[in-house]
């Protein structure tokens, strides 16, 4: 129980509380959330995405073993996710929110930091984090934006929005300047750091912001589907994570710090980018709002369980 306690204390409650700052903003000031999703769309997350990856040293032996993962996990959680879209008969844009809400999960503005204090800033687990953050800074940016317009528009307009995110661009530079040593000039390397800097703040901020501007009573219509999406996101996902963990040890090398980095990465509450979908493209907004907020409430507790079983 004290170590349950400590990182509840240590790990969990520091996050809630730059979420409940964010919240308190937006009670008493009415911020604008499109702008501070423009913000976090287009310079913070692609700004903290490019930093990460050209500088921090990474292994293509642990890339490999963590897209491995990775690529199995999102596989068996969207078939978790459709049977529960088939089961609750759903239909139009709320199939696209329910698994948006399930497979798209906080790996950046909470498991990031989450990461750094459950692991006390080990270098290596952070590495781990960051190839998760990386395909879940993708998914949402090409699988998110067809999921929640295809029922509504066409490939061809899809298309254009998924090219214009600037995160599929960052990507592929910040591995190719790295892999060919090329240094970053002083003017621009300085900003590049800034921005990563304030990301982790902003994007709690933001998401305080988002849980601020809605209502926090979830309304009989939703509370079901909310139920379901926060059961699959925060028991059955790290449950599937040390599954998948399990069985993969058997053909790869897996080691306890890769391992236990994998699950508690897979135990965080449904991502903001969810709710940015859903506020950008007008597709069931309540839901996923009310997904993200539910999710993220109850993680206070399932999170902190994750990190205590991982450790003992």
């Amino acid at each position: 129980m004290d170590i349950f306690i400590h990182i509840l204390v240590n790990n969990v409650i520091p996050l809630s509380v730059m979420i409940a700052i964010g919240v308190a903003m937006e009670r008493i000031f009415s911020l604008n959330i499109k702008t501070l999703s423009k913000l976090n769309f287009y310079v913070f997350s692609p700004a903290v995405m490019f930093h990460l990856l050209y500088t921090t040293p990474i292994s293509a032996g642990l890339i490999g073993t963590v897209l491995l993962f990775v690529a199995i996990y999102l596989l068996l959680l969207a078939a978790l996710a459709e049977i529960a879209v088939r089961a609750r008969g759903l239909k139009g844009g709320m199939r696209g929110a329910m698994r948006n809400s399930v497979m798209f999960y906080n790996s950046a503005n909470y498991g990031i930091p989450i990461n750094q204090l459950a692991f006390a800033g080990n270098p290596y687990t952070l590495s781990v984090q960051i190839i998760v953050m990386m395909t879940q800074s993708l998914l949402p940016n090409t699988l998110g934006i067809y999921s929640v317009n295809a029922h509504k528009s066409n490939w061809r307009a899809i298309g254009r929005t998924i090219l214009s995110q600037p995160v599929i661009y960052v990507i592929p530079i910040a591995f190719l300047l790295r892999g060919f040593q090329v240094p970053i000039p002083g003017a621009i390397e300085t900003p590049i750091q800034y921005l990563a800097d304030a990301f982790i703040g902003t994007a709690l901020l933001t998401l305080g912001v988002q849980l601020g501007s809605m209502s926090w009573r979830i309304s009989r219509a939703q509370l079901s589907n909310v139920m379901i999406s926060c059961t699959l996101r925060l028991v059955a996902g790290p449950a599937l994570a040390a599954l998948i963990v399990w069985g993969l040890g058997a053909f790869v090398e897996l080691d306890w710090q890769t391992a236990s980095a994998l699950i508690v990465a897979s135990a965080v509450p449904s991502s903001l980018s969810s709710v940015l979908l859903a506020v950008e493209f007008d597709n069931e907004p309540e839901f996923s709002s009310q997904a993200v907020f539910a999710s993220t409430l109850l993680s206070i507790v399932t999170v902190a369980l994750v990190i205590y079983f991982v450790q003992i």
